[in-house]
């Protein structure tokens, strides 16, 4: 037949351009593609190379775990100051505060003397906020002047309302009408502003109370560091936008960190401080001298030319390309791992360095860059721990079962998105945990994996029967299609990609050409009608006669 006549001549083919081979450059080829190849510990046993890659790699996660270890200590004590000094403005302020914040909201009003009361609290606590406040707290000052207090009341333009005749007349348009007060002058606000705190509650929307204070970290002498000047942006706001009978009155701060202008202060801070710069940019100093000499210069320069040796040896000895998943070998992503986390490094330190050096107060972009890049640096020691056979199965198992996974959680998200839009608009006006969208998608994640499912069906009051028969309907074929379903599936997929490496790590695995080459065989190509050849589950297969040497089929030893 054509087919076996076509078979032969390709096996008599390669067995005389096999035989065209020089043997020396073969042999020298793959020596180095096999060294190329090798774990630091084997190529230390071949050619005594120490493994100074893993050196470095352990003493950058030395210094970049200490460098975030020093900044999270740091920005402990800025977070706790600043959540310390609302809790105190909001109890120095806000007139029957508990200590504890109700849902967006720090506290709510229900009558009109209510509303007068809160509101002259906060100018009288602003009065005598020198005497009141035990932390070291002042006015801003600004040319020698203090910063006024500023109300501003935002009310309809005008309008009327007469709810027992169902009858109202309001413009919507918003006006806005403001009151500046300087903290000396507050002894006769009342007095001379009388007219301004006449408030018509049917038409107004809001009142926003603004003024600015001055403060000082001392706490972070202790941490032999330069004690930071705070400036607090303090507003108050008086919300009525809901004209439901209840005001809800909010405090919050935006407070920025600068240097302080005139400052003493003897012991260690000082010193502490251009030690940490010093050591901040010995790390930015490290990590630029692994991206330029180590990842980018050396190794996907080895990466390429290994590559283009063996690319080049295929083709002129077997006229054949190099498929994907072979030219995927010589590529090492952990090596892009690296350059990354150096680079995150690199730029959470130099932020870093400016938050120490008062040129900049965001410690929450640092931190990202910081966290990010130790992230990366500790899960790039799994490179190493991947040479070893009962380490690597973590990651082995990841590899097999992520395609699959991805494909079914895209089915298993439609079902979800499905289940959360169905929530927010039906529970959501009777339920907390439902009320916004990213709610429900973490009411429902949590309900996946178990958790507060009982106050979840508690929490439902049994107003309205017919919303309470369907949040019960909605949550148990939620959890029951996800726990006794997805869940089980998806576990499953993760097992069986698991018990299939198990079962190759005992039997072997599938070889690539590449492999196969390494280990010296140029026998055993597949012609037409070869059985048992890359198959699974003993399954035949059946292989053109065009694949040869550099094909990207794998064959099981």
């Amino acid at each position: 037949p054509v087919e076996q006549t076509a078979a032969l001549d390709l096996y008599l083919w390669f067995v005389s351009t096999s035989a065209a081979t020089d043997p020396m450059t073969e042999e020298i080829l793959r020596d180095d593609l096999r060294f190329y190849f090798m774990s630091p510990c084997e190529k230390y046993r071949t050619r005594r190379q120490l493994p100074w890659k893993l050196a470095v790699q352990i003493l950058k996660i030395f210094m970049i775990t200490l460098q975030l270890i020093l900044f999270g200590l740091n920005n402990q004590l800025v977070v706790s100051y600043k959540e310390e000094n609302l809790m105190a403005f909001k109890s120095l302020f806000l007139k029957g505060y508990s200590g504890v914040d109700e849902d967006d909201y720090s506290i709510a009003v229900y009558t009109k003397q209510s509303v007068y009361d809160s509101l002259h609290y906060v100018i009288d606590q602003y009065s005598q906020l020198g005497n009141l406040s035990v932390g070291p707290v002042s006015y801003a000052e600004e040319n020698e002047k203090f910063l006024p207090l500023i109300i501003c009341k935002k009310s309809y333009k005008k309008g009327s309302t007469e709810p027992s005749k169902e009858v109202y007349d309001i413009d919507a348009e918003l006006e806005t009408v403001c009151l500046t007060l300087d903290p000396e002058s507050t002894k006769t606000w009342r007095m001379n502003n009388a007219s301004f705190f006449e408030l018509d509650f049917y038409r107004l929307v809001d009142i926003e109370i603004t003024f600015t204070l001055k403060g000082i970290n001392l706490q972070t002498v202790r941490s032999h560091e330069l004690p930071d000047c705070y400036s607090f942006f303090v507003k108050i706001l008086f919300d009525n936008s809901c004209h439901s009978g209840k005001v809800k009155l909010t405090l919050d701060f935006e407070a920025v960190s600068s240097v302080c202008k005139n400052w003493k202060i003897s012991g260690t801070a000082q010193k502490s401080t251009h030690y940490l710069l010093i050591f901040d940019g010995f790390v930015i100093v490290v990590c630029l001298i692994l991206i330029i000499l180590w990842p980018v210069s050396v190794s996907f320069m080895c990466h390429f030319l290994s590559l283009q040796r063996f690319s080049s040896f295929c083709l002129e000895n077997y006229n054949q390309k190099v498929c994907e998943d072979d030219q995927r070998e010589f590529l090492n992503g952990w090596y892009i791992l690296v350059i990354i986390s150096d680079v995150l490094a690199i730029i959470g330190s130099i932020l870093k360095m400016e938050i120490q050096a008062k040129s900049m107060t965001n410690y929450d972009v640092c931190s990202i860059f910081l966290g990010t890049s130790t992230l990366m640096v500790w899960v790039g020691v799994i490179r190493y721990l991947a040479y070893f056979e009962k380490y690597n199965v973590l990651i082995l198992t990841m590899r097999a079962a992520l395609p699959k996974v991805l494909r079914f959680c895209c089915c298993a998200g439609m079902i979800y998105l499905g289940y959360t839009f169905c929530g927010w608009i039906v529970l959501g006006p009777y339920h907390e945990k439902f009320e916004g969208l990213s709610r429900v998608a973490e009411c429902l994640f949590s309900l996946v994996n178990g958790d507060d499912m009982f106050p979840t069906f508690a929490e439902f009051e049994q107003k309205n029967t017919m919303v309470w028969l369907f949040s019960r309907a909605y949550l148990y074929s939620f959890i029951s299609l996800f726990i006794y379903m997805v869940l089980s599936l998806f576990i499953a997929l993760i097992t069986d990609a698991y018990e299939t490496i198990k079962g190759y790590q005992m039997t072997g695995f599938p070889m690539t050409e590449l492999q196969r080459f390494l280990m010296g065989q140029k026998e055993g190509f597949s012609l037409q009608g070869q059985e048992g050849v890359g198959t699974e589950c003993g399954e035949a297969e059946t292989i053109h006669p065009s694949v040869m040497l550099c094909c990207c089929k794998r064959y099981s030893i």
